[in-house]
């Protein structure tokens, strides 16, 4: 764990060393402060000397402006120190996370692995800062307080060494019963959030259903079980306070017994017993602070695991058997070899079960098939979205795996299920299909997606601002826009699962033919529930449990595929398609 999230903060490496030093320093100019107010009471008061009493009182003061300015020194470093750690730890996080694949993003769920970029990499930035400080002051005043102490008085020190145990055992106790109850509380979190982003996510339903009562009901009983176990987890915290002050102040007023004796006896000075008062402060003081430094530890190796787990790992698809990264596919025809494939590995059923097909290139395939028949799944693993878990799959006449994804997904363009508009204009969601467009290819795009004829009515055209997740737009303008930006990445493959169907069925018309013009020389897959969709395709796959059915023209499977043919007769039934 350590070696992973070290070589996020060694670039701060020389702040955290100054910030050590600056924390050391501080806390040494503490220690002497009392030695020097011990000269002023049993020197300069019992000799009533005047300058012996102003020299000693400036020497004061210089030690408290040293130790003001070593502690403003150790507060701005470890404030760098800190931040810059939080900044490269996320940064890094979300690198990596751009690495992985689906399977390793809906292994964690992603309103965790928000947590863990956010709330846990505060946490751990916090430490880093307070532990710069604590964990340099606190041992470095303890020892040395310890120190003069004794040498001050070995009988009074018996006393407050007969706490110690007392103060120790609070702290074990603290520890063992609070590092699960942090664990806990970073779960709580994660759940709390996962209803916050589905809620969100999902408004439009919650709202057409009328259920935000009990969206109401799930919030809260989320949010009470992170109050409940957060009170559970900080009141244990909380309780070390009155504890701690309780065996210190006991152990103060034992020191000031047995020490108001000893001085009526004349057996030790005023003065002593007056920095005696003090070092025992900074002890007693130093102890609380390393019990505060445990219990921030004990939170802090939470988080830290659960960044640890993002960052440690691996990518279920990697670019490990690339040839040659700066090769494309040769052209855009597809190959499956007795393709098997299954989202979990614990999953008793294949959901691609020996699929071998050839696609040639520039071909129109259209796909059709029942809920859960594999149709997006077989079409997932031609960009490796997904990896086929037996065969291969080829494009270009070369297996998937022999591209670098880069180079893979350049090449194919895919509109998926759930249309993605990011928050920005028009034009530069456009833009992702190619950032060098120009503005007449993005025009030309948009009449091949029919999505000119709205976008003309915008007053700003393509300047015109989308919204988070293009809420300004509907459905079917929302399909277009992201089929106009498929077709502007002029790809060998384009993929269109189940993407116009929002879009009524002459527009649907004039998509196809715009992609007979414009992506003429491309391999086009697309998925349907409409046969109207796909009837001129060059070839039907009808999917069917996993596995390919049939396929071959219209008019073919209307004679050998009963499947197919019931469809067809279902919707002329019900006027989807042309008879």
């Amino acid at each position: 764990m350590t070696k992973q999230l070290w070589p996020h903060a060694r670039p701060y490496a020389p702040w955290i060393a100054a910030g050590v030093a600056c924390s050391a320093m501080e806390a040494g100019v503490d220690l002497l402060i009392p030695l020097v107010m011990r000269d002023i009471v049993d020197v300069g008061i019992a000799n009533a000397d005047q300058s012996y009493i102003l020299r000693k009182g400036g020497l004061m003061i210089l030690l408290a402006v040293a130790s003001l300015c070593f502690g403003l020194g150790a507060a701005v470093t470890s404030s760098v120190a800190g931040m810059g750690f939080g900044a490269n730890l996320r940064r890094a996080e979300y690198d990596h996370i751009q690495t992985f694949a689906f399977s390793n993003i809906e292994g964690f769920s992603t309103a965790s692995l928000v947590t863990r970029l956010t709330n846990d990499v505060h946490n751990l930035q916090m430490s880093l800062m307070m532990s710069m400080r604590l964990m340099v002051r606190a041992p470095v005043m303890l020892v040395a307080a310890l120190f003069f102490s004794i040498r001050i008085s070995y009988r009074l020190s018996s006393v407050f060494l007969a706490a110690l145990p007392l103060l120790l055992v609070v702290v074990v106790i603290l520890l063992t019963t609070t590092g699960p109850l942090f664990r806990s509380l970073q779960e709580k979190t994660d759940a709390l959030n996962l209803v916050v982003q589905e809620n969100l996510a999902g408004v439009r339903v919650v709202k057409s259903f009328v259920r935000e009562d009990r969206e109401r009901e799930k919030f809260a009983e989320r949010n009470d079980d992170l109050k409940n176990t957060s009170l559970r987890a900080f009141g244990r915290v909380v309780v070390n306070m009155p504890l701690m002050m309780l065996i210190i102040y006991g152990t103060i007023i034992a020191v000031m017994w047995f020490g108001g004796q000893m001085v009526y006896a004349g057996t030790l000075e005023a003065g002593k017993l007056i920095t005696y008062f003090t070092y025992i402060t900074q002890i007693m003081m130093s102890l609380m602070m390393v019990s505060m430094i445990f219990m921030m530890l004990t939170r802090t190796v939470a988080c830290a695991k659960r960044v640890a787990e993002v960052l440690g790992e691996v990518p279920a698809i990697t670019d490990e058997g690339a040839e040659d990264p700066a090769a494309d596919p040769a052209d855009g025809s597809i190959d499956f070899d007795h393709v098997y494939f299954k989202y979990s590995a614990e999953s008793p059923e294949w959901i691609l079960e020996d699929v071998s097909l050839h696609i040639p290139s520039g071909k129109t395939v259209g796909i059709l098939g029942g809920t859960g028949s594999g149709k997006t799944s077989l079409v997932s693993l031609i960009p490796r979205l997904y990896e086929a878990d037996k065969g291969t799959v080829s494009v270009g006449g070369k297996p998937v795996a022999s591209y670098t994804m880069e180079r893979l997904r350049e090449s194919v363009s895919m509109v998926l299920q759930k249309n993605t508009l990011f928050t920005g204009t028009i034009r530069e969601n456009l833009l992702w299909g190619n950032p060098e467009a120009t503005e007449e290819e993005l025009w030309a795009a948009c009449r091949a997606a029919c999505a000119d004829e709205f976008l003309e009515r915008m007053p700003d055209g393509l300047d015109t601002d989308l919204g988070q997740g293009g809420v300004n737009v509907s459905g079917g303008q929302k399909q277009r826009l992201c089929i106009a930006r498929a077709i502007l990445k002029k790809p060998k493959v384009l993929i269109l699962d189940d993407s116009t169907s929002a879009v009524d069925t002459a527009t649907d018309a004039n998509i196809r033919a715009a992609f007979a013009r414009e992506l003429k020389d491309a391999t086009k897959l697309i998925i349907a529930q409409r046969v109207a969709s796909v009837r001129e395709a060059d070839r039907i796959l009808v999917m069917d449990g996993g596995r390919v059915a049939a396929q071959g023209t219209h008019d073919e499977l209307m004679e050998t595929c009963d499947i197919y043919r019931e469809v067809c007769q279902s919707q002329q039934e019900g006027g989807s398609i042309d008879g």
